[in-house]
C-alpha cells in the first residue's frame, strides 16, 4: 500500500488544563514554520475572547508545522467534557494522537474519555508526560497509570507499545528521560516520535474523491466553509462535485475556493489530495458528517457518531420591564435564527421548538457548554431569558434512566470529610479513595448529573478554593426516585420598580443574603437576594428614608451595609428554581420570577400547592 510520507495527521488530546494548547504553541515556535518576526503570544490557538479569558479550549483548531521537510497537521482539541463533541468528530481526520498527561495529576476523567475515543478509532498513540518540572511530579507512576488505563480500555498489543516523551511545554523542553534534570530546550523528541510512530496517510489519490466534513466555519465573503480530510482521490478549484447529505439526498455544487493550513494562517490552494486536511467553500448548506464525492461515483463515508446531550434549558425572549435597554437583538426571530445558526458549527447542541413561539428547548453536554453559548449571545447584543438546567432522561429497556458522571476530586486532607458528606447528599457513590498524596486525598465517585448542578461553587467554598473537581459523562443508569436536588432556601423578591437604596437594604439584609448594590435598578418580581428561610419573602428594597426636621450631623454617614454578593453567570444558573428565570443582557444578569406580579405569583403558588395535595 502506497503512503504519503510527506505528511502526518495528529490530534492533541488530554484532560482539561494538562497543557495541550501550550504544547502546540511550543511546537509552532520550534518548527520550521514561522518567520523570526512572528509573535504568537502564549495561547495562539485559543483565538476567541471567551477561550482566552477562561483559559480553556472550546473549539477544535487546526494548524500545520514544517519539520525536516515534512508537514505535520496538528488538531488542538478541547479538554473539558462539555466540549467532547469537538473531540469525537476530529478523531476521524487523523491517524494518531498525542495524549498529554500531567506529571503530577496523572490520568483524569477526561483523559479516559478522549483516549477511549482514540482507541475506538484504532489511532496510534504517543504519550507525552507534561509539566515534568512541577513540584510533586511523579512521572514514572503516571506512566504506569496511563498503561493501566490503556489496558482497562481494551487497547490492542500494538497500541500498548506506545512511546513516552517527558516534557515541560511551558519551558519549551523535552526528553526521553523521566529525570527533570535531563530536559533539553528542544521539541525534537516529540517531532521525531510523531514522524516515526504516527502512520503516514494512504496515497490513494488516483481513486474517486471522498472528502468528509468534520468542522464548519463561516466567512462573510465566501459563506459556509467545510473543514475536513480528503480520504480518497483529488479535489480542485472549479470541480463540479456532489454532497451526500445526512438525510440521504444529494446536492451538486462547484468548488469555488480551497484552503490549506500552515502555521496560524489559512492559505488558498488550487488542489488537494488524499491525506490532506483542507477547507472547502462553495456550498451554503454543507453540514458536519456529509461526504463530498464525484457526481458519477456517489459513495458516502460512515456518519460521525456523536454522544447525545445530557442537559437542557429553555431559552426565551426577554419580557422583563427592562427589555431593550442594553441589547439591540430582542425579537424571537433574531434569537431563533441565531440558535439555529449555532447548530451549523456545534454538533453537540440541539434546538427544539416548544408550544410557545418565543421559547426553545436547547440541549447540550453540560452546564459549561450551555453557559458558554449564553455568554456568546450576550456579547453579540442579544437579550434573552433562560430556565433552570434540567437533565435529559432516557428510556432504556423499558426503564427510565438518567445520566451519571464519573467524578474525581483532589482535595487537601482536612476537607475530605466535608466533601464526602456533601457528595453523599447529592447521591454520589464513592468508588475509591487514595490518601497520602502530599497532603492531598483523591476521591472517585459515580454521581447523577442532576446532583452536580450547582455543586461547583459549594465545592470551592467548602475546600477554600484548594480543591480540584473534575467530572465527565459516564453512563445512563436507572433514575433515583423520591429525590430532587436544588436550592433549599427561598428568594428575596422585589415588590416594586425603582432603585435599591442603602436604607432599604439595611432593613432587609437581616432576612438573607443581598445580591444587589445600592443604586441598582430593580423591578417587581426581580430576585434581589437569597432568603434565610425555605420560603420566598417579598421585600421593598427601594424604600427611602423619611425626611424630618430633626437632623443628625453624622448619623447618615455612619449607615453601612454588608457588601452584597455578586453571582457569576454559572452561579446564577445554579441558583434557579423551577419558577424562576435568568434574564441575560449585554450589560446585566438578573434573577427573576417567571410570574413578575406579586399577587398573581402568590395565587399561582397556592394553586400549585393545592394540586399536589
Amino acid at each position: 500500500m502506497k503512503t504519503r510520507d510527506d505528511i502526518r495527521n495528529v490530534a492533541i488530546i488530554a484532560h482539561v488544563d494538562h497543557g495541550k494548547t501550550t504544547l502546540v504553541n511550543e511546537l509552532l515556535k520550534q518548527s520550521d514554520t514561522l518567520d523570526e518576526h512572528t509573535d504568537i503570544g502564549d495561547r495562539a490557538m485559543d483565538s476567541n475572547d471567551i477561550e482566552k479569558e477562561r483559559g480553556i479550549t472550546i473549539l477544535s483548531k487546526n494548524t500545520a508545522v514544517k519539520y525536516n521537510g515534512k508537514q505535520i497537521n496538528i488538531l488542538d482539541t478541547p479538554g473539558h467534557a462539555d466540549f467532547g463533541g469537538e473531540v469525537e468528530r476530529i478523531m476521524k481526520m487523523v491517524d494518531g494522537v498525542l495524549l498529554i498527561v500531567d506529571a503530577f495529576e496523572g490520568t483524569m476523567p477526561q483523559t479516559r474519555f478522549v483516549l477511549k475515543k482514540a482507541l475506538e478509532q484504532h489511532l496510534t498513540p504517543v504519550v507525552v508526560i507534561n509539566k515534568i518540572d512541577r513540584p510533586g511530579a511523579r512521572p514514572e507512576e503516571v506512566v504506569d497509570e496511563v498503561l493501566d488505563l490503556f489496558i482497562e480500555l481494551g487497547a490492542d498489543e500494538e497500541q500498548l507499545e506506545f512511546p513516552v516523551i517527558y516534557a515541560s511545554a511551558m519551558n519549551g523542553t523535552s526528553s526521553f528521560d523521566s529525570d527533570p534534570a535531563k530536559q533539553e530546550h528542544t521539541m525534537d523528541p516529540i517531532f521525531n516520535t510523531i514522524l516515526d510512530a504516527i502512520p503516514a496517510p494512504k496515497d490513494n489519490a488516483e481513486e474517486p474523491l471522498q472528502f468528509q466534513v468534520a468542522m464548519l466555519d463561516y466567512d462573510d465573503f465566501v459563506g459556509r466553509i467545510g473543514i475536513g480530510r480528503v480520504f480518497r482521490g483529488k479535489i480542485k478549484v472549479g470541480d463540479q462535485v456532489t454532497v451526500m447529505k445526512l438525510d440521504g439526498t444529494q446536492k451538486n455544487f462547484r468548488v469555488t475556493k480551497l484552503f490549506g493550513f500552515f502555521g496560524l494562517k489559512r492559505l488558498e490552494i488550487q488542489e488537494a489530495k488524499a491525506g490532506d486536511l483542507i477547507a472547502v467553500s462553495g456550498m451554503d448548506d454543507i453540514f458536519v458528517g456529509e461526504t463530498v464525492c464525484p457526481a458519477d461515483h456517489p459513495e458516502a463515508l460512515p456518519l460521525l457518531r456523536i454522544d447525545p446531550p445530557t442537559l437542557q434549558m429553555t431559552f426565551m425572549t426577554n419580557d422583563s420591564p427592562f427589555v431593550g435597554r442594553d441589547g439591540d437583538k430582542v425579537t424571537a426571530r433574531k434569537l431563533e435564527d441565531r440558535l439555529k445558526m449555532q447548530l451549523h458549527t456545534d454538533v453537540s447542541l440541539k434546538v427544539e421548538d416548544t408550544d410557545s413561539p418565543d421559547a426553545w428547548t436547547v440541549s447540550g453536554r453540560g452546564e459549561l457548554h450551555l453557559s458558554i453559548l449564553i455568554e456568546m449571545l450576550r456579547r453579540e447584543g442579544f437579550e434573552l431569558a433562560v430556565s433552570r438546567p434540567k437533565v435529559i432522561y432516557r428510556e432504556i429497556d423499558g426503564q427510565l434512566c438518567e445520566p451519571f458522571e464519573s467524578v474525581i476530586i483532589d482535595t487537601p486532607d482536612e476537607y475530605s470529610g466535608s466533601v464526602i458528606d456533601s457528595m453523599a447528599q447529592r447521591k454520589g457513590e464513592m468508588l475509591n479513595m487514595e490518601t497520602g498524596l502530599n497532603g492531598q486525598t483523591r476521591l472517585v465517585f459515580s454521581t447523577p448529573t442532576r446532583g452536580l448542578i450547582g455543586y461547583d461553587s459549594q465545592f470551592l467554598s467548602m475546600t477554600r478554593g484548594y480543591g480540584i473537581l473534575n467530572h465527565t459523562f459516564a453512563e445512563y443508569k436507572p433514575v433515583i426516585r423520591n429525590w430532587e436536588p436544588g436550592r433549599r432556601n427561598g428568594a428575596l423578591v422585589s415588590i416594586n420598580q425603582s432603585k435599591a437604596t442603602t436604607y432599604a437594604i439595611m432593613g432587609v439584609e437581616g432576612r438573607g443574603t443581598i445580591y444587589v448594590d445600592p443604586g441598582t435598578e430593580v423591578y417587581e418580581g426581580m430576585i434581589v437576594g437569597q432568603s434565610s428561610r425555605e420560603r420566598d419573602i417579598s421585600v421593598n428594597i427601594t424604600k427611602g428614608k423619611n425626611m424630618t426636621n430633626v437632623r443628625s450631623s453624622n448619623k447618615d454617614q455612619t449607615a453601612t451595609i454588608k457588601k452584597p454578593t455578586h453571582l457569576t453567570l454559572e452561579e446564577s444558573l445554579e441558583f434557579l428554581n423551577e419558577d424562576e428565570l435568568l434574564e441575560i443582557t449585554p450589560e446585566n444578569i438578573r434573577l427573576r420570577k417567571r410570574i413578575l406580579e406579586t399577587n398573581a405569583r402568590e395565587k399561582a403558588a397556592k394553586k400549585a400547592a393545592k394540586a399536589t395535595q
